[in-house]
């Protein structure tokens, strides 16, 4: 079936000389693979390489048979085009970072529009931004919303957070259970949005502990979760 739909790149692989695998999420249909012959060698072809950058926003026209294997793109334009999201190196790693957790997060082909507008959102966010050094953390836990594991806030007083499963309570009951500072910035973070972001202060250390607490929420909660790769390069940036 021919599709025309928005689509977010999460990621694209060098094939061979000239090809590129490119994962997109789509509006339409939630995750998609597809094959670009030859957009790393052709200058005359109506797909450039800078098109396929992490997280870009496109307008596609695409085959969308549904079976599980690689489609074809017919067209693809660039929209909401990034002021800063590809050029500053901070965001850059942020970047990299969050478009690999959105690769080993998200799996589903079917259409969810709440996820969809939600990362279109905040891209957009963070693009803009000039307050970003906490978006991940907050991007993170949001997304938890989205994938079906989000924290129950309904006993957030309580003083102890069950990462296994997602509950405040008041005493720890397995090895997954947390206290403290990660379960005061926790409830503060739960309790804001992007534009209030700034006014929750924290250091390079409480920012890296959080970020340990976050990954291993989603590992317990994704089957075969991996942590990302450039998670190193994001620590690196902000030390």
């Amino acid at each position: 079936m021919l599709i025309q739909t928005k689509a977010i790149i999460i990621s694209a692989l060098k094939y061979g000389e000239a090809d590129l695998i490119v994962k997109a999420y789509t509006l339409s249909d939630g995750l998609f693979t597809y094959m670009l012959k030859g957009v790393l060698k052709s200058k005359k072809g109506k797909f450039k390489a800078s098109m396929f950058q992490s997280l870009t926003q496109l307008e596609i026209v695409a085959n969308h048979r549904g079976t599980g294997k690689m489609e074809y793109l017919r067209e693809a334009k660039v929209i909401g085009n990034y002021q800063t999201l590809h050029t500053h190196p901070v965001k850059q790693a942020m970047t990299m970072f969050l478009a690999e957790m959105l690769r080993n997060s998200i799996h589903e082909e079917e259409n969810n529009e709440p996820l969809f507008n939600y990362l279109e959102y905040s891209f957009h966010f963070l693009d803009l931004t000039d307050k970003f050094a906490n978006f991940h953390l907050l991007f993170l836990l949001n997304l938890t919303r989205y994938l079906g594991f989000q924290p129950e806030i309904g006993m957030k007083d309580l003083p102890v957070f069950n990462l296994l499963d997602g509950v405040f309570q008041e005493i720890p009951t397995n090895d997954y259970c947390i206290e403290g500072k990660n379960v005061d910035l926790l409830k503060s973070l739960l309790g804001t949005d992007f534009d209030t972001l700034h006014q929750i202060k924290m250091n390079q250390t409480s920012r890296n502990e959080f970020l340990n607490m976050l990954l291993l929420y989603y590992e317990l909660h994704i089957e075969g979760f991996r942590k990302p790769k450039s998670l190193s390069i994001l620590n690196e940036i902000f030390g």
